[in-house]
């Protein structure tokens, strides 16, 4: 099983995630938005997985601090480069297991992924 976690270190969300993913025992991989980049083509494949829309926070300061201008021309075309300069933009955690993508951080969504 390959279990990658993504998101920001500091993040309340993400350290919820890290915290339950360590109470449980479970083996992951954490990668840091903001620390270690983002990898174009991992970016490419989730946009096309989960889509923009989905993908892009938009309850988060990165988001809500852009002009109008910036949020109205945010879109499909758009998106991948915009998430490239301001990953602290992505929905987060972003949890990877096995290939499938779960975007945010449920206990009960995590407790049925990993039989717990």
């Amino acid at each position: 099983m390959t279990i990658t976690l993504y998101g920001i270190k500091n993040c309340d969300t993400v350290k919820k995630a890290r915290k339950w993913l360590e109470q449980h025992a479970i083996d992951y991989r954490f990668v840091d938005h903001r620390a270690d980049g983002l990898d174009p083509v991992e970016l490419a494949r989730w946009l096309a997985v989960l889509g923009w829309e989905q993908l892009v926070n938009k309850r988060g300061t990165t988001y809500r601090a852009l002009s109008d201008a910036d949020k109205a021309s945010l879109g499909p075309d758009t998106a991948a480069a915009r998430l490239l300069s301001s990953p602290a933009m992505i929905k987060r955690p972003l949890l990877e297991l096995d290939g499938q993508l779960h975007l945010g951080f449920n206990a009960e969504l995590y407790s049925r992924l990993f039989n717990k």
